[in-house]
């Protein structure tokens, strides 16, 4: 995972579209020690005591004016799995900038994690999707993700 963050100094990353990815740039390198209280106040729970991707991913939606986990009460907010049934199904040939990305995590069914797909890069000859996001090493940053192991992209229909 030390790789994307050689490539993101690098300036590797395209302009971003006019998307989520923007808004959660804003936040990249903040880390729940060292910015504990800023991502409390962000993402509304305390990063240090609660998993906190889904938190980050509802907070930036929000500031960009898109529905999100917090504002219903069929699915808990701050499952990452939860964004499963958010938004629509988007197919792994037709993912964009800005998509919303669920990948498992750990061994129990409900966990996993989400963040923001920002592109694909190919690092020795294998495809990755570079996903920005929060509770990542435990700070907002960009990370790879094999797109095999998606269990959901979805995208905000704003029409």
């Amino acid at each position: 995972m030390g790789a994307i963050l050689a490539l993101s100094a690098c300036g590797t990353f395209p302009e971003p579209d006019k998307n989520s990815v923007i808004t959660a740039q804003q936040y990249i390198g903040l880390t729940e020690r060292h910015n504990r209280k800023e991502l409390k106040e962000f993402v509304g729970v305390d990063p240090v005591r609660t998993e906190w991707c889904a938190a980050f991913v509802n907070a930036v939606l929000e500031i960009d004016g898109i529905p999100n986990l917090n504002n219903q009460t069929k699915y808990p907010p701050l499952m990452a799995r939860s964004f499963i049934y958010w938004g629509e199904l988007v197919e792994h040939a037709d993912i964009k900038r800005g998509d919303v990305v669920v990948f498992p995590r750990g061994n129990e069914g409900w966990q996993g994690h989400v963040g923001f797909y920002v592109e694909t890069q190919m690092l020795d000859g294998k495809n990755y999707y570079v996903i920005l996001g929060g509770n990542q090493d435990n700070q907002v940053r960009y990370d790879l993700f094999d797109p095999k192991k998606a269990i959901a992209i979805r995208r905000w229909n704003k029409g």
